[in-house]
């Protein structure tokens, strides 16, 4: 059986949001595998911002929502990063995303996956980041507020978001454990590693 260590984080503000992100940035190395999940705006693209810029990477990085995957080579380590969100799962397996981790057609560096959940077969070894935000008052009287989950948000709703976050950082395979318990070992008091 795998190996699984899981953090949870509080974030009150973006800062502390993007200080996570920038030291998880410098204890990755080539190969790994990160899985994001989040509704839209928890932070996933903002997160990833933050790790990019870690990495060195100059370009500004977007939700590459409809590019499906950038491509960011500049850094420490090249970035891949890839949104799923508006594919249906079966879709998936035509990106052939498993070249980007095996380092035959690409070199290896980090391969960052937004709405990981649609991935048909996941990685057995991965870093699996949940964020989430508090729930509005306004979306939880809402009757279709499961129905606000699969639209679109308006850059104005996004920005009215609360910056405090949850973050849970799931890591499986005995080299994202041991990541994980460096990263314990930097952010300390701050983290709670809860094996599972």
């Amino acid at each position: 059986m795998t190996e699984t260590v899981k953090i949870e984080l509080y974030a009150d503000n973006l800062r502390v949001t993007q200080a996570i992100a920038t030291q998880l940035a410098q204890l990755v190395t080539d190969g790994t595998i990160i899985l994001l999940e989040g509704n839209l705006g928890s932070g996933k693209t903002t997160f990833m911002q933050a790790f990019g810029r870690a990495l060195g990477i100059s370009a500004r990085i977007t939700s590459p929502t409809f590019t499906l995957i950038d491509e960011y080579t500049e850094g420490r380590l090249p970035l891949y990063h890839i949104d799923l969100y508006r594919l249906e799962p079966s879709q998936v397996p035509s990106l052939h995303l498993e070249e980007y981790w095996r380092g035959e057609d690409f070199p290896l560096g980090v391969v960052a996956i937004e709405w990981a959940s649609k991935l048909i077969n996941i990685p057995p070894q991965h870093l699996k980041i949940n964020l989430s935000v508090p729930i509005l008052p306004v979306l939880m009287r809402s009757p279709s507020y499961e129905e606000s989950q699969n639209i679109t948000l308006d850059e104005e709703y996004l920005e009215d978001l609360p910056e405090n976050r949850l973050i849970q950082l799931i890591a499986q395979g005995s080299s994202y454990v041991e990541m994980l318990k460096k990263f314990q070992i930097i952010t300390a008091p701050c983290a709670a590693i809860e094996p599972r």
